[in-house]
């Protein structure tokens, strides 16, 4: 049990440990570098470095030689380090490393097997003096070039995040292939250690590893990405929030680290698989991942770091002899990291600067270095002195890879599809309605469900998946024609027997979909806005809707629909959304223009300016302005008009859609929106509505209303639960 002595000096460790790294790393950050960087250098400046020098006496009594207290430290840096895997999991792309297959590969191993052979190489090279007391020479030199080969996944990742260059290609490349390099040199890692031990190498237990490392990643993609599905499911279902999904996360985690920590690997690696299989999740949790990657970038990623940098003693360099093999050593290390990575990059068509900064980032090696340095020197590989440059090479080239991949990145926009990838991902993240999160459609079938997975299957990015759900009897082949409209995404079909569909529908729309769509139905219900299970719907959703309803005039084409619901012609040249600067209407300009973008139609922005009746304009005089031609009636409103228009005109140009202002000004704005659709001959209206609740049914406000019922061509109306926030 901890005394009370020990528990004060951890704390006092920690409060140290964490108050010099983000002073540190915030003094980085505002000269333009990673805080990485001033995290690393804190552990030395607190270490007998520079602190050990300055005050020997009280760097020995906070951070002492005791095997307990150095655990303790080390528990906290190792989860900090667990934690920022998990997170790094969450952020890798698989999708955009298998299209960068080539690269990646190719990479991974120039960056590798060059690294290996020059450190085998400069083994041989090095004075008997370095090598230590248990070591022969293959073993030493084999040592060192699994030290030269390895890249740091840990302190790449933070390099990257802190960089924000995390989605572009070649921060992906890198991960991907820093985590090769990793699993490798943990392998190669044991191969040398049991020959330095045994004389021989354990092939059994390199099968067992190998084995199971094959069986792990075949279970956690497998059996293990439904397992994570389910439970996430479960939180959202029981309405756990963002404490329930953490909890899963970090469960996932401690699991998959077990298990690759027992075939022989480190548990960051299962750490990192958890986090990829996490954040392919369809009901992942936004909020739990943006906590749990605000404490851990905060506080323990820190103390990681420091404590890795606090346990390196660079005095011995101070040696002529050793100073100059550690440079040489750096040196090679170095260059043949990048001349792999670049040989690699190279190889696979990528430019030249690009496989340059690949060459950067891929040099970090950090505190797994220094776990590799810890490791040779325990089983008797290295010496003091052969341990201080392998030390060394780990802190520098950590340091060496901020400013480098700063230097090679800055004003490099990558290839045209990289650019045009950022540039949607950037889009989808400010959008309201729009985004990257599943699609929900609740149908019984019937061509207004067509017509409105259609608007979902074209405004939506590809890669957003659909779920056609069928709460209750429903005709088979109406369905499936609902399902087959979506076309360019990946669709799925779930039917569930319930009592109420609407218990249904919302147990489903909780499950973290970013938007349902309804079809309408042709006739208003008597007594309701729509239909029973349309308003209810809309009154409960926890997430927007869209719902599409067909005008008067395309319900003669009903007979289009008994064939191939995904070839039906949508008949759509012109489409109209007004510009009210509201985030409802933000959200129905991004339905608008995401439709127009894929369909090439031009989009009618329109503003109306509502004028004061003569009996209004006498109740208040302060509202009538000398002029009898309506537009400037509307006197200072038209500037606000004009801005409004131009923000919608704005977000049109950047999704590269073809639109046209019109403001217009009338004692009522939808009879001017009716008779704007029918002058410029609109096939479809899309409407923003605030919903209220008015005697017992929702309202989306007299406007709409009156739009849907006199409205001659298509109709969608946005609606967003009170206080919905994207």
């Amino acid at each position: 049990m901890l005394s009370h002595d020990q528990l004060l000096l951890f704390w006092l460790q920690l409060a140290a440990l964490l108050a010099t790294a983000r002073l540190l790393g915030s003094g980085l950050r505002r000269i333009g570098q990673p805080s990485v960087v001033g995290e690393l250098a804190a552990g030395i400046l607190l270490g007998p470095s520079v602190f050990g020098q300055l005050a020997p006496g009280a760097q020995s009594w906070l951070f002492p030689g005791d095997p307990v207290q150095e655990g303790l430290l080390a528990a906290v840096g190792w989860l900090g380090a667990f934690l920022l895997l998990i997170v790094t999991g969450y952020e890798t792309d698989l999708r955009l490393i298998q299209r960068l297959r080539t690269a990646t590969l190719r990479v991974g191993l120039g960056s590798l097997i060059v690294p290996v052979l020059a450190g085998i190489a400069i083994g041989y090279a090095m004075p008997a003096a370095f090598l230590g007391p248990e070591a022969e020479r293959l073993v030493f030199a084999l040592f060192l070039g699994t030290a030269l080969g390895i890249s740091a996944l840990p302190v790449i990742a933070k390099v990257l995040s802190d960089l924000d260059l995390m989605r572009r290609n070649a921060a992906q490349i890198i991960v991907a292939a820093a985590m090769a390099n990793d699993l490798a040199g943990w392998v190669l890692l044991g191969v040398v250690a049991g020959l330095a031990q045994s004389g021989h190498v354990d092939v059994q237990g390199l099968a067992i590893t190998t084995i199971g490392l094959v069986a792990f990643l075949l279970f956690a993609f497998g059996p293990g990405q439904r397992l994570v599905d389910t439970m996430l499911r479960g939180v959202r279902v029981r309405r756990s929030g963002a404490a329930g999904a953490t909890s899963v996360i970090v469960l996932t985690g401690l699991v998959a680290g077990a298990l690759t920590h027992g075939i022989g690997l480190e548990a960051v690696f299962g750490a990192f698989i958890a986090g990829i299989v996490l954040g392919r999740s369809r009901h992942q949790e936004q909020e739990a991942f943006a906590s749990l990657h605000t404490l851990t970038m905060s506080f323990l990623a820190p103390i990681f770091f420091a404590e890795a940098g606090l346990r390196v003693d660079l005095g011995l360099l101070a040696d002529p002899t050793i100073l100059g093999w550690g440079l040489a050593v750096l040196a090679t290390a170095t260059a043949t990291k990048f001349a792999g990575a670049w040989v690699g990059a190279r190889l696979a068509g990528l430019p030249a600067r690009e496989a340059l900064a690949l060459g950067a980032g891929l040099n970090a090696r950090g505190a797994v270095g220094i776990v590799v340095a810890t490791v040779g020197l325990s089983i008797g590989v290295l010496g003091p002195a052969s341990y201080a440059i392998v030390v060394l090479v780990a802190i520098a080239t950590s340091m060496m890879a901020p400013p480098m991949l700063r230097g090679f990145l800055s004003g490099w926009r990558g290839s045209l599809e990289e650019r045009e990838r950022l540039e949607r991902e950037r889009q989808l993240g400010r959008n309201v309605l729009v985004r990257s999160l599943p699609l929900l459609l609740p149908s019984h079938g019937g061509p207004n469900s067509v017509l409105a997975a259609r608007f979902l299957d074209l405004a939506w990015p590809e890669d957003v998946e659909a779920v056609v759900l069928s709460a209750g009897d429903a005709p088979e082949a109406d369905v499936q024609r609902v399902a087959a409209a979506f076309v360019r995404r990946p669709v799925r079909r779930e039917t569930v027997r319930a009592r109420d569909p609407l218990v249904a529908i919302l147990e489903h729309a909780a499950l973290g979909y970013g938007a349902i769509a309804v079809g309408a139905t042709d006739a208003r219900v008597a007594g309701r806005m729509i239909s029973p299970l349309v308003d209810d719907l809309l009154a409960a959703s926890p997430v927007p809707v869209v719902m599409v309803r067909r005008g008067a005039r395309d319900r003669s084409g009903d007979d289009a629909l008994s064939g191939d619901s995904s070839a039906m012609p949508l008949g759509i040249r012109r489409i109209l959304v007004p510009a009210i600067g509201t985030q409802p209407g933000r959200a129905a300009q991004e339905l608008a223009f995401g439709l127009a973008a894929r369909l090439g139609v031009e989009v009618v922005i329109a503003h109306v300016v509502t004028v004061p009746t003569p009996a209004q304009a006498v109740a208040r005089p302060e509202a009538q302005v000398a002029s009898t031609d309506g537009y400037s009636a509307a006197g200072g409103h038209i500037e606000i008009a004009e801005r409004v228009i131009e923000e919608a005109r704005a977000l049109a140009e950047e999704l590269g859609v073809r639109s046209r202002a019109v403001i217009r000004t009338g004692l009522f704005a939808p009879d001017v929106l009716l008779d704007l659709a029918r002058d410029e001959q609109v096939d479809l209206i899309v409407l923003a509505a605030n919903l209220r609740q008015l005697s017992g049914r929702p309202f989306l406000g007299h406007g709409v209303e009156y739009l849907l019922e006199r409205c001659a061509c298509a109709v969608a109306v946005v609606t967003a639960p009170p206080g919905f926030a994207r």
